[in-house]
């Protein structure tokens, strides 16, 4: 048996989600290194995690390294859990915006699992390029929250295989939302990528899925099918091919919209052409948006969406930063891709499973940890922060971090309790009333 590992509560519940993903043993450990990831005074390796958890002296190192690299649990049947919470408990009715985009997590040595010289948009010099294991990652986008941005709580992670089918990024995006068209088939998805995510791999998504991305440069765009002339023989299946880009820009019809996109409202000029993209989407119809404003490159973006506004399409793709901000949080707050794993198993299940510590620390947040008084308590820790008004993810890692350190030690005369600091006791103390401890 597995020392007890004390858990609040708030924390332990949305942890109970996974036990069925599970065998009871490995349970055990998935809570135990979860909670020790998120409360890690230092760097998130195995190791590091059982630190965190307070259990390196009382529990076998090898139980930690056998839960990544031969426990028997997987990462499609995770991330649907995973998927399920986030939009049940923080999304509500209404269609779902998922953000998809990749990343290089640096790792040394010839003997890493898939281990190769990727793009590395972090990377200085001519060349950027850097050593490691890429992954796509896959988002869920929340807006209105206390966070006063969009933000993403990634929900799937991808391992780029060179040399297989995984080696396809697009092919791996692919999957990943076909999978919650079939979890959520009642409900509208709105994939939302870079120029990256484009090409045939996108002619056989579900119809509940729509994708919206920026074109190339060269893409080959084509009038809709015209409809069939009653002759033998096969109907056309696009019309005429259509001006660049840049040539339909110059005599578009561009009309002023007002749109919200990165915390601010302005005016943009805006044109529409409902056209084919025969090569990525097949005979699928798309709408292709031009956005034009002074100042500012024109912005191309196709979208299958034919329902959606121009101004929404426009906003729904600006939202696609908050995956490049959770990535950086991923890697500056959260210690992903910091595990020293090798085998195959162990390098597919350690990033995924640190980006799901991430997405549960921000559930919890918004589900129970949230305060009025978080924004004023983060001021008082920092005060050269003048211009603060809204609570960070940061803000969001260090309240759990106090609830898990209250629950673990008592004080037995506190001084006067801020607010804050009440409500951080009153998360962490319910802990033994509702015997969740264990």
């Amino acid at each position: 048996m597995l020392p007890h590992v004390t858990i609040p509560p708030s924390f332990a519940v949305l942890l109970e989600y996974f036990r069925p993903c599970f065998t009871a043993p490995s349970f055990a450990t998935f809570r135990m290194l979860a909670t020790g990831l998120v409360a890690a005074p230092g760097r998130r390796t195995v190791v590091g995690m059982l630190v965190g958890a307070g259990r390196h002296r009382d529990t076998p190192h090898h139980r930690a390294h056998y839960f990544f690299a031969k426990a028997a649990w997987t990462l499609d049947e995770v991330g649907d859990t995973l998927a399920r919470l986030v939009v049940g408990l923080l999304t509500g009715p209404g269609p779902i915006t998922v953000v998809v985009d990749d990343t290089l997590f640096h790792r040394a040595g010839r003997k890493v699992f898939a281990a190769g010289w990727f793009h590395d948009g972090a990377a200085k010099g001519e060349t950027p390029v850097g050593f490691g294991n890429n992954w796509v990652i896959v988002g869920v986008v929340l807006r209105g929250t206390v966070f006063a941005r969009p933000i993403c709580l990634p929900v799937y992670a991808c391992l780029v295989v060179k040399g297989t089918m995984s080696g396809s990024r697009l092919w791996l995006a692919a999957r990943a939302a076909a999978r919650l068209a079939r979890l959520f088939p009642d409900r509208q998805v709105h994939v939302v990528a870079d120029s990256a995510y484009a090409g045939g791999e996108l002619k056989s998504l579900p119809r509940n899925v729509t994708w919206t991305t920026r074109p190339r440069a060269d893409a080959a765009l084509f009038a809709p099918a015209p409809p069939r002339t009653g002759r033998r023989g096969r109907p056309r299946v696009k019309g005429d091919r259509l001006a660049t880009i840049t040539q339909l820009a110059a005599t578009a019809d561009f009309r002023p919209t007002t749109v919200t996109r990165y915390g601010r409202v302005h005016t943009v000029d805006v044109a529409v052409t409902v056209c084919l993209w025969y090569s990525v989407f097949g005979p699928r119809l798309v709408q292709l948006v031009l956005v034009r404003e002074p100042g500012r490159p024109l912005l191309a973006l196709i979208s299958t969406d034919l329902f959606s506004r121009p101004a929404t399409i426009a906003e729904r793709y600006a939202a696609r930063w908050a995956v490049e901000v959770a990535i950086a949080d991923a890697k500056q707050l959260f210690g992903v891709g910091q595990t020293h794993t090798r085998t195959a198993q162990a390098v597919r299940h350690a990033v995924p499973f640190a980006l799901l510590a991430q997405t549960l620390t921000l559930t919890w947040y918004l589900t129970a940890g949230h305060h009025d008084s978080d924004v004023a308590d983060a001021t008082a820790r920092a005060p050269w922060y003048t211009t603060k008004t809204t609570v960070s993810t940061a803000d969001a890692l260090g309240k759990l971090r106090r609830v898990l350190i209250t629950a673990r030690f008592r004080p037995a005369d506190p001084v006067t309790p801020t607010a804050a600091e009440i409500h951080t006791l009153h998360l962490a103390w319910d802990t033994t009333e509702h015997g969740l401890a264990a």
